[in-house]
């Protein structure tokens, strides 16, 4: 089993839902958090005044899948989420040494 934890743009989240969806991936974690990396963030004008904005807007996802789907995966979200400009993200991809479903007490990729 693989985690797979990436980081998109706020805005590509639907779309990369959705496409997970078609290729079978059952369910995903969602998290607004803030980063930066060579985007190294932005300065902005409010009422008047210059402001330096170092963390920007992300969705973090995290989605566990067998170990079989992790490429795919991967190629999906990096397909959807890429917009061709800076920021557009990064995916990581982690093994999983075990799961369990907490209702049903289901191991491992009969949890996933």
């Amino acid at each position: 089993m693989k985690l797979i934890t990436a980081t998109i743009k706020p805005f590509k989240l639907e779309d990369v839902r959705e496409a997970l969806s078609e290729i079978g991936v059952r369910g995903m974690m969602v998290n607004e958090i803030k980063g930066f990396g060579a985007q190294s963030g932005h300065t902005e004008i409010y009422r008047g005044a210059e402001y330096s904005v170092n963390f920007l807007p992300k969705i973090k996802l995290e989605i566990a899948v067998p170990a079989a789907m992790a490429d795919q995966v991967m190629e999906t979200i990096a397909d959807t989420a890429r917009t061709g400009k800076i920021g557009d993200g990064k995916i990581f991809v982690t093994n999983i040494d075990q799961a369990m479903r907490v209702r049903t007490g289901e191991t491992n990729e009969d949890a996933l």
